[in-house]
């Protein structure tokens, strides 16, 4: 029997942790819950989890915080959970390196949806899958391998948030196609992600960040419409 798939929850008021964990206990996942931001991070070395779960407002160490350390570190999948609905929020925590963000109060069914789409871009293949079998673009200098979840850049391993890595994979992988911001959002977060295109923009904005301007290569606003991954001829 294949082992579950753990998720971590922070969050400070016990009840919603623990209506959280009764969800995901009910999809056969595995739970821990956490209730402040410095047992967050002691958890994940000890609980190893698939997907965190994460409440913005914590003591002590916030969400943000949280977040930001985690992404130092590794690309843990993490849904952030707040009852914070402004752009600005949204826009932050994606920019930190959330993968979602979803407001409370938050309906059970779309939570454990959210959390099963994360789960299912993030499928790390482990080392034994053949070199023909992996999913993989190469330019100059670039390499986007999306069946171990690695992107080498100039000989370098450069880390990246699972959408991060997925969105860059797709536009790679049709070069010179323009997609609008309504396609990539349908492609990379899928029907379940109910949200606006500013998203796609925050996830551009820290690819070309990571990434800027090859010489041979680059990602390529279209005004109007979109993105595209160029490629100089």
């Amino acid at each position: 029997m294949a082992a579950k798939q753990k998720i971590l929850i922070v969050d400070d008021d016990e009840n919603i942790a623990e209506l959280i964990s009764l969800y995901m206990t009910k999809e056969c996942f595995e739970t821990m819950m956490v209730h402040d931001g410095e047992s967050a991070l002691s958890a994940i070395d000890t609980f190893e989890p698939d997907l965190m779960l994460l409440d913005i407002m914590l003591p002590g160490m916030d969400g943000y915080q949280v977040c930001r350390e985690v992404r130092n570190h590794m690309n843990l999948p993490i849904i952030m959970l707040s009852a914070k609905g402004e752009v600005f929020d949204k826009v932050l925590g994606l920019e930190l390196g959330a993968d979602d963000y979803i407001e409370k109060p938050f309906d059970s069914k779309e939570l454990v949806a959210r959390v099963k789409a994360v789960l299912r871009r993030f499928r790390y293949t482990p080392a034994e899958t053949k070199a023909d079998d992996a999913e993989c673009v190469e330019y100059p200098d670039l390499k986007v391998n999306r069946t171990d979840y690695s992107v080498i850049y100039r000989g370098e391993s450069i880390d990246m948030p699972p959408k991060e890595l997925e969105l860059l994979y797709f536009l790679a992988a049709s070069p010179n196609h323009v997609f609008s911001r309504e396609q990539l959002l349908d492609q990379i977060w899928g029907y379940e992600y109910i949200g606006d295109t500013r998203t796609v923009d925050v996830h551009i904005k820290r690819l070309r960040e990571k990434l800027g301007d090859h010489e041979d290569w680059k990602i390529t606003t279209i005004w109007g419409i979109g993105y595209k991954f160029e490629v100089r001829r």
